[in-house]
Order: C-alpha cells, then structure tokens, then sequence
C-alpha cells in the first residue's frame, strides 16, 4: 500500500506531505531498492517531537508489527511494537523493561533509532544497552541480525543513528525481574534550582529512578534564583510491600488514556499566565515530604499519557521541545536557561530536569554523563534565536541538543556537539552509499 499523507513530529510545527508505504519485514529490502529520489525512513508511532520521522517529498515506511514472545528473560518483538504494548505483555510475566522514556507509546524500532533514556539513565543508561540484537534492512536489501560484539560499529551506528543506517524490522531486548507493578515513591519540594541539583548530587546515586518537575517562572525565597521544583524518586515496589488490597492486583496494567485533548483548540491557551496559575497549583500540590507512597507503574513513568493527543494543547501553531545536556560541572548553563526563559516570558509547561550517567558506545546517542534539562516551549516569534543563544552556551559547555526532539538545530552546531559524526558518516558510507535513507532532520543537519 502506498498513499499520499501529511506527516508531523509530535511538536506540530512544520508538517509535510510525503508517501506512506507499508510492508512486512521481507518485504523492507524491495521497498528500499525501489524508493524514490528523494529517500525512505521508517516512522514508528510518531513521538519524535520535530522532523526526525518526516520525508518531505519522499516515502515513510509506517510501523511493522508482530507479537512479542518471551524467551527466558529476553524479549522478542517486532519494531512497530509500543513500549505499551510491550509492559502489558511483560508485567504478568513478572518483567519489566530496564529503560522507559516519558511516553510508553514509542515504538521499539523507535526506541533504538533514538537510543532513548529515562528516569534511570545514571544507574541503567539507554534502551540501547539492553538491546541483544536486532535485524536490520540496509538499503541493499541484506537483512542481517546485527550485535553489539559482532558487528560493533554498525550496532553503535545504530543505535541513536536515527533510523540512518537501515530499517529494523525487530529486535532482542533484555527485561528486568519485578515483584509487582507498583513503584515505592518518594517526593520532596525545594525552592530554588540551587538546592534541588545539590540534593539530586548528593542524593541520586542511591536510588533507581529520579526525576525533578522545575517550575521556570519561580524565583526562590533563599534568593539563589528561580526553579523551585519537586524531586520524585522510586523503587520498583517489593511484593510484601503492598497492602491486601493492592496485593489482589500486583500487576496492574497500563490502560488507554481516559482523557483526550479536543481539537481545534487556539494557539495561546499555554500563555506564561496559564503556566504561572497551573505552576503554583502542582507545587502546592506536592508535599514538602513524603515517602512510601505506592504508584502504578503508568503514574510514576508516564503520567502524560493519560491525556490522549495532549499535544493539541498548543494549539495550530504547536510546540518545541528543547532539551540539552551539559557536563556535571557546566550546571550553570542549567541555571542560566532556567533564568534566561523566566525573564524572556517563553514559559515552558514542562521543565523536567535529571542527571545522567556515563555515555555509552553510540556514535550519535544522546546522553552523556552531567545534567540534562527538556523544555516545552509554544512556538512563538522570537523563541528561535532565543534557543539559538542557548544552542552557544551549550556547545561552549560542551554538552549536545537530544536529536529526537530537535526540529530547529542548524548543522554548523549539531556538527560542533556531536564529535564523533565523522565515524557515523563513515558507517552510513558503507551501508548507504547512495543516501536512500533520508529524512527531514538528516537534510537539515547535513547527516
């Protein structure tokens, strides 16, 4: 099947028309020696906020699907697999996936194109370290099951390579043992930017799972700046933690969103004054204190998706996701976007900060060892060059825009962040020589 269809990251800024084909996993190789000038790249279920899934003028292969099965404790699954789909078919299993993003609908293939990363990230890393193995269609039409020992530098080209050297059709994934599906939370508040990264320094390495809300229109009481923020903190949950209640149900699964975003809504309701009011109600909310709070695994890891479409809350004119990471020392360059976007009036709706740990083999993933902050920013004139300069204090600091989330990088800075391109490149030369793999985010970037 082939169609005509407008096509858009997950931001809604800049859609574009291209061709939309489908296939089974033997049939990627024809559908690769036959794309078109202007290129093929596979799209899994959209979630990339800006242009890394869009082929303006050319062919985007939709999700290829399959049923997982469980093999010891590895996982088997096709690439069009949701991560959603994936926890339910695991959780009564007793597993659990070691890396899970914000969003549990993204899809396998996706996951691996974006070496994505969580809450986790300083004690697991990315998906892509969990990952055995997973086949993969060069544009010659060779599917080859590719390995991290076997075939290193295509592995690690891979991984975060953006769907760049060829199509995975399905992949190996290592799963994590759980006593049940609840997640042991703990929560504290903090008034400043200052206080919280000194708790989360001293304080991370000691659990599996961290995360900071920021509020970016605050100023703290101690007069160390604004960001005051709520730290949230967890452990899967031990069976003979939960209650009788919750022990009837020690796997409960994640459901379908109960709410959806209608459409046709303005641009304009996410101002700085709905951000400020929406703000001070959810630090309020959370309390100063408070440990051992039992949560479903879907309120602790994605609580966004409960909200179908909550990205129409933006309105026509849509959203950038903006976010960077810098080296544990450059944790001013944090502080000063904090401060530079409370005094710009770009209010984010979302600020979400972490830490990272180590970087691993892949050629262009993301995370890097040092502080990681994302941003929802509505796009509103002026916003470009005020990320522009934020771009500068990040290449400075030496850290990197997350590529799945771009939609605005210019190439003369994703070639400055991103050291080792070079060996990327030289693995795309040999893969695809021709270049039938393409995307809007690779012309852009010159990849």
């Amino acid at each position: 099947m082939s169609e005509r269809r407008q096509f858009q990251g997950w931001g809604r800024t800049a859609p574009v028309m291209a061709t939309a084909v489908t296939g089974t996993a033997g049939e990627v190789g024809d559908l690769l020696r036959s794309a078109g000038p202007r290129g093929l790249i596979a799209r899994g279920l959209g979630r990339s906020y800006g242009d890394a899934a869009q082929n303006s003028g050319g062919e985007v292969l939709l999700p290829i699907e399959g049923q997982p099965r469980l093999v010891g404790d590895r996982v088997v699954a096709a690439a069009g697999t949701s991560l959603h789909d994936l926890i339910r078919f695991l959780l009564p299993h007793g597993r659990f996936l070691p890396v899970t993003p914000g969003t549990r609908y993204v899809s396998v293939g996706g996951a691996i194109a974006c070496d994505v990363h969580g809450k986790s990230h300083h004690v697991t890393g990315t998906f892509g370290a969990h990952v055995d193995s997973f086949d993969l269609v060069t544009p010659d039409g060779t599917t080859r099951t590719v390995t991290a020992e076997g075939e290193p530098e295509l592995f690690w080209a891979t991984v975060g390579g953006m769907g760049l050297t060829g199509v995975v059709t399905s992949a190996t994934l290592r799963t994590i043992a759980v006593e049940s599906g609840w997640v042991d939370v703990t929560t504290d508040r903090f008034e400043d930017l200052h206080s919280l990264m000194a708790a989360m320094r001293e304080g991370d390495d000691a659990w599996t799972y961290s995360v900071a809300w920021v509020d970016t229109l605050s100023r703290g009481r101690s007069g160390a700046g604004p960001g005051r923020s709520v730290l949230t903190r967890g452990e899967h949950a031990a069976r003979a933690a939960l209650d009788a209640r919750r022990s009837g149900t020690p796997y409960p699964l994640p459901g379908d969103p109960r709410l959806g975003a209608p459409r046709g809504l303005p641009s304009g309701l996410v101002s700085p004054l709905s951000v400020r009011a929406f703000n001070e109600l959810w630090f309020r909310k959370a309390p100063r204190h408070r440990s051992g709070e039992l949560q479903t695994l879907a309120t602790f890891f994605h609580p966004l998706d409960g909200v179908a479409d909550w990205n129409r809350l933006y309105g026509p004119a849509g959203f950038v996701q903006y976010q960077l990471v810098v080296p544990d020392e450059a944790g001013d360059v944090v502080r000063d976007a904090v401060a530079t976007l409370a005094a710009s009036g770009h209010a984010s709706f979302l600020a979400v900060l972490k830490r990272f740990g180590p970087a691993n083999a892949g050629l262009l993933s993301f995370p890097m060892a040092g502080w990681t902050l994302a941003l929802d920013l509505p796009a509103r004139p002026g916003l470009g060059r005020l990320l522009d300069r934020l771009d500068d204090a990040v290449v400075e600091a030496g850290g990197r825009i997350y590529l799945a989330k771009d939609s605005r990088l210019r190439a003369d800075r994703f070639a400055a962040m991103y050291p080792r391109r070079e060996e990327f490149a030289r693995v795309r030369d040999r893969v695809d020589p021709g270049r039938v793999l393409s995307s809007d985010l690779a012309r852009r970037l010159d990849l």
